[in-house]
């Protein structure tokens, strides 16, 4: 059966757990969850998403995450990158640290987000690893109470609901998760039974999945091709020529790259109509998507060719 595509909602709150490959650890060291939290810093700077919650286990994460307009995929797929090329780095070995594609939940922040950062931070307790939830170091439990310094961590909006007043909030906040201790695992956090991908009731399924409008007609290939060679400054004989011109081939992988995000065609339709090698091709577009995840500067430009070409 297909996966669902994932659901983005500007301003909604998800539960988002990434996982080690096969159950492996992913924290090695104190400085393995430094170099998370760096990462974290970086991806609430560059992609716009607040973290209002985060527990860093030995295997596994949980985060409570809010993005903005770009979707939360973008921000997490860098995140897991890069923090893979870290670890991988650190103890010279190479393939796959996480276990697939992250979980991601939507959750009716109204209904149950203060009981999911609960959870959140009771994760330590449940696994018998601490008494109380402030004892572990590696969640945001400490940063509310205030006895840490998160400064790309946002607690207003959650402590906001114990109260006006700092310290009494903080306090109140403190007695609602250490009143949490005796609930167990519960699945309620990992998607609903009427939608995997939606924690929260029937009102609240309503209004998050509405059916999606039609999507406009995709630009035909020669659309995408006349807008890159009018950017890149160069003639359709020039990208056709045979050879390994560099400005050529990167004004290819470009229009490669516009035409499967906006789902023009494929690759192989691409490759056929410069008589490329579809692989070559392939190979070239996904070095140019990590380039994306590794560079903001490149990110940034992809996406404004992708928006002026589909409003030109």
């Amino acid at each position: 059966m297909a996966r669902k595509p994932r659901l983005h909602v500007p301003g909604g709150l998800y539960h988002v757990i990434l996982r080690g490959n096969a159950g492996q650890d992913i924290f090695f060291a104190p400085e393995d969850r430094s170099q998370f939290y760096a990462l974290l810093s970086e991806g609430v700077a560059r992609f716009g998403y607040r973290v209002h919650a985060f527990c860093l286990m030995t295997n596994h994460v949980h985060l409570a995450l809010q993005p903005a307009d770009i979707p939360l995929s973008r921000g997490l797929q860098n995140l897991s990158f890069r923090y893979t090329r870290y670890s991988n780095a650190r103890r010279k070995r190479v393939g796959h640290l996480f276990q697939g594609r992250f979980q991601a939940y939507l959750v009716d922040q109204d209904s149950y987000g203060l009981a999911l950062v609960r959870y959140i931070h009771l994760n330590p307790v449940r696994a018998g690893l601490v008494k109380d939830a402030a004892a572990y170091p590696y969640s945001s439990h400490r940063a509310y109470l205030g006895r840490a310094d998160v400064g790309w961590l946002t607690t207003d909006w959650m402590l906001g609901q114990f109260g006006a007043r700092l310290s009494a909030a903080r306090a109140r906040f403190a007695q609602f998760v250490d009143a949490g201790k005796p609930q167990g695992h519960s699945e309620a956090f990992y998607g609903g039974q009427a939608d995997s991908r939606v924690v929260g009731e029937e009102d609240f399924l309503k209004k998050v999945l509405k059916p999606e409008p039609e999507r406009s007609k995709p630009l035909p290939l020669e659309e995408i091709v006349a807008y890159v060679c009018k950017s890149a400054g160069l003639t359709l004989e020039q990208l056709k020529a045979p050879g390994k011109n560099r400005r050529s081939a990167q004004a290819r992988t470009l229009i490669a790259w516009l035409a499967v995000q906006s789902r023009s065609c494929t690759l192989a339709q691409v490759a056929e109509h410069f008589a490329r090698s579809p692989s070559t091709l392939s190979h070239l577009v996904t070095r140019l998507d990590k380039l994306a995840q590794r560079s903001g500067r490149t990110d940034e430009a992809l996406r404004r060719h992708l928006s002026a070409m589909t409003q030109a």
